[in-house]
């Protein structure tokens, strides 16, 4: 329970953190584009952290099968979303260091979600392979 409240936190402390200190960016259609795709993502990461519930774990576990919500279409919607904020913010703040951060995260993020599959394979067996199969990354 504590993961879930401090990794939440965090997510909404960051929000606030750049919605305060965007004031001084010269938006460009390029920037505004980016704060879509970065509220776009940031909205969805939310949801999907809520829609998780304690089944949120930091290290792979196999706590329950997640399948509705956004689960329903995609089985690691935190990692899809928060990439797509990270990318958007990336955008908006123009830093190179950001994409180049998102370079990094994302096959680190593609690994941890295959070691997850692999957990919840060996948790549920049959079911988790028919999830699996309907659904995407």
């Amino acid at each position: 329970m504590k993961a879930n409240v401090i990794t939440f936190v965090a997510i909404i402390g960051l929000a606030v953190w750049l919605a305060l200190h965007v004031s001084s960016v010269a938006w460009t259609p390029a920037r505004i584009g980016g704060a879509v795709v970065a509220v776009f993502g940031l909205v969805f990461l939310l949801t999907a952290r809520i829609q998780l519930g304690r089944s949120f774990s930091v290290g792979a576990q196999a706590k329950k099968l997640v399948t509705t919500g956004l689960y329903s279409r995609i089985r690691n919607p935190i990692y899809v979303f928060s990439a797509m904020f990270l990318g958007g913010v990336a955008i908006v703040i123009g830093h190179p260091m950001l994409l180049l951060l998102l370079c990094v995260l994302v096959p680190l993020q593609i690994f941890r979600a295959r070691k997850e599959e692999q957990v919840l394979h060996e948790a549920f067996g049959e079911e988790y392979a028919r999830y699996k199969a309907a659904t995407w990354f």
